[in-house]
């Protein structure tokens, strides 16, 4: 975690962008086969592990990683830098009443000028570059998507030429959605034992049981597979 915000402020006060991304276990599934999605992953410039399932994997598999870190932690410092930094903040994602009440909880907790604007996330393929462009033009530092994957991935990295001088662009998922208070996060016990995904899935079993019953089981294998490889 101290590693990427003393990169990300090192890059807004050098005016170089950083596009950062996260990767949890479903993520990592969804890339084998979706090519697009693995470049622009790949093509990051930061990765870190999102989920605890990852961490994890990465020292079974003989590549141990320093820490978890969770995206949403990531822009919740995030925003706090811009705040005592002087930087500007872009929100895009979620519907219109949640994108709009993060921007209200982050201009009460901290102030107006912290918000460059926001737009919410239904937009068609045809729109995108002119929301690029409208987040260009807004003079943020910092960049938030909250779109589902791997439609933010793609929109990042589609559109990085409009987006180049925005220094840091990154993706946060249903981040969103916790911050408005929309979803509630799991206890900290239940993130450090990699139960995060179970406490989401108790919110929302309808939309998430496919997504992690089969996610996590593909991971699991995957992971398996790799190390008797290796063996």
């Amino acid at each position: 975690m101290k590693e990427t915000l003393a990169l990300v402020s090192k890059a807004i006060s050098e005016n170089n962008q950083l596009h950062h991304v996260v990767v949890n276990a479903g993520k990592i599934v969804a890339l084998q086969k979706d090519a697009a999605l693995r470049k622009s992953v790949n093509e990051s410039d930061i990765i870190n592990a999102d989920g605890q399932a990852v961490v994890w994997a990465a020292k079974i598999l003989g590549k141990p990683l320093k820490e978890r870190v969770a995206g949403i932690d990531l822009m919740e410092n995030l925003v706090e830098l811009a705040h005592q930094e002087n930087h500007k903040i872009f929100l895009l994602g979620a519907k219109e009443e949640v994108v709009q009440k993060v921007s209200q909880i982050y201009q009460v907790k901290y102030n107006a000028n912290l918000i460059a604007g926001y737009r919410n996330g239904y937009f068609t393929k045809e729109d995108e570059p002119q929301i690029a462009q409208q987040i260009a033009n807004s003079g943020a530092q910092m960049l938030f998507v909250a779109i589902t994957s791997p439609i933010k991935e793609n929109f990042l990295y589609n559109h990085r030429e409009l987006l180049k001088d925005v220094p840091f662009v990154m993706g946060v998922g249903g981040s969103f959605d916790v911050v408005s208070g929309l979803t509630k996060r799991a206890p900290v016990w239940m993130q450090n034992a990699g139960l995060e995904w179970f406490y989401r899935f108790l919110q929302e079993p309808k939309r998430m049981w496919k997504r992690y019953l089969v996610g996590n089981s593909t991971f699991i294998w995957l992971v398996l597979k790799e190390k008797f490889k290796r063996s």
